[in-house]
């Protein structure tokens, strides 16, 4: 489906609802859910974690991703052209997210390409090693590798360029309509057999029974810090996901959904690997190893045959995630081509697919061959998330909220985000509010942290 855009340039539309929303909450669900999230959970004392995680996605998750629906939508355009419309001297918001995504898919396919990389080592049984210290030293030999990652970044690039270039409803909708289905059910497989283990309960209690002790200002902030790189928020994905939709889609219930589903994700993803790390006696809150290492070293103690079963269901799982964002985060870049450059999908999408694989292999390089070249003490690959993490996606998710509290004008957003008065939205006033005087604060804050 295409119209015409606010610029009069055809346009097109995803053609359903349930299409937009396995898109948009696909754009969210990631590696921070299914990697990050359980992790996190693990440092920080479990159930009370969860509970100010949860508390944190009502408060922030859904007020800024209403936000970038009502921008994106009132304007038909990419982050640069929309804030470029809506206000001039804004502009520089939409340059930020698209600048965060952009460097970011330049080492994310890296880690998609792990993800693949893992799938075939379980098929082949080559993860059927239950000592995490083995496996960690297999996740070295990859991430350290030469051709081995640059091979497997290719693949996924090549999988990420055919779904964009197919465009919205044909190419993105499409694959989401499968891609985030499976996901699901993939999730739901392996946590029913998380918790389902001897030994697991402790583990559901350690995360659905919170020790209010546990709370503290750096509980907070992660958990803040969390929810905003959850939802991609700050990225203008949600921005341009929400300039192919209709003028009579309802944003206040959209802008619910997917933060709901991504939240769903995230605590099923809790529930798949705490249980079983803490049934075998692993250690939970050891960090970013718990994907790369120590769960394969779990499913490896579930037997031969189980331990492939479910180790290959887990890492395409890790895989599906991983795609879901890098086309959205994609789709970013390539939309403001489309939308300001005036270049074709196909040409905008090859183009900017071989700059970043280009970034992607020295992303890979910096972890093994080039490691000794860094900058500020990071090598490549962690400069990029650096920069794009922790200072572009803070400050561009600071500034939208100040733009809809401040700038954009209340009567203006109103209309917006309640089709002309046709859709009842009865704490506008109390998400005005939140947007206008304490998210810019509440984000500032994380800034400050992540600093």
């Amino acid at each position: 489906m295409e119209k015409l855009s606010n610029t009069g340039v055809s346009r097109e539309q995803f053609g359903s609802k349930i299409g937009f929303i396995l898109a948009a909450a696909g754009s969210a669900v990631g590696l921070g859910n299914i990697w990050k999230f359980p992790y996190l959970v693990g440092q920080n004392g479990g159930g009370a974690f969860v509970i100010v995680y949860l508390i944190c996605i009502i408060v922030l998750g859904f007020s800024l991703t209403l936000a970038e629906f009502a921008i994106g939508r009132n304007t038909q355009l990419s982050p640069v052209g929309a804030f470029n419309q809506l206000n001039k001297k804004f502009t520089f918001i939409g340059v930020l997210g698209v600048l965060a995504a952009f460097l970011i898919m330049g080492y994310y396919p890296v880690v998609g390409g792990w993800s693949l990389s893992y799938i075939f080592k379980s098929i082949m049984g080559g993860l059927a090693v239950a000592d995490p210290t083995a496996m960690g030293n297999i996740f070295t030999d990859l991430i350290s590798g030469t051709w081995q990652p640059i091979f497997w970044t290719a693949i996924y690039m090549i999988i990420n360029i055919v779904i964009v270039a197919g465009g919205i409803s044909d190419g993105i909708e499409k694959a989401s309509k499968v891609m985030m289905p499976l996901l699901f059910i993939f999730l739901i497989i392996l946590g029913i057999r998380s918790i389902t283990l001897p030994g697991a309960a402790e583990g559901v209690a350690f995360l659905f029974k919170p020790d209010w002790s546990q709370i503290n200002g750096g509980l907070i902030l992660a958990a803040l810090g969390q929810v905003f790189f959850s939802l991609s928020l700050g990225m203008g994905i949600q921005i341009t996901y929400a300039s192919y939709l209709s003028k009579k889609e309802n944003l206040v219930q959209n802008a619910f959904l997917v933060p709901a589903l991504d939240t769903f994700v995230a605590i099923l993803s809790a529930v798949m690997v705490i249980p079983a790390c803490i049934a075998f006696g692993f250690e939970v809150g050891q960090g970013p190893g718990l994907v790369f290492a120590t769960l394969p070293a779990v499913f490896a103690t579930m037997g031969p045959i189980f331990g492939k079963i479910f180790g290959t269901i887990f890492f395409i799982l890790i895989a599906l995630a991983a795609l879901t964002s890098s086309i959205s985060l994609t789709e970013a870049v390539v939309s403001y081509l489309i939308d300001e450059r005036g270049w074709a999908r196909k040409k905008a999408v090859v183009i900017i697919s071989i700059i970043l694989f280009i970034m992607c292999i020295t992303a890979s390089l910096s972890m093994g061959l080039w490691s000794g070249f860094t900058i500020m003490g990071r090598n490549i690959f962690d400069t990029l998330d650096y920069i794009a993490s922790y200072i572009l996606l803070p400050l561009a998710g600071m500034f939208t909220s100040v733009f809809i509290g401040w700038i954009w004008g209340k009567e203006q957003v109103l209309t917006e985000v309640t089709n002309s008065g046709k859709i009842k939205f009865s704490i506008f006033n109390l998400w005005f509010f939140l947007c206008r005087w304490i998210i810019p604060v509440i984000i500032f804050f994380v800034f400050l942290s992540s600093l």
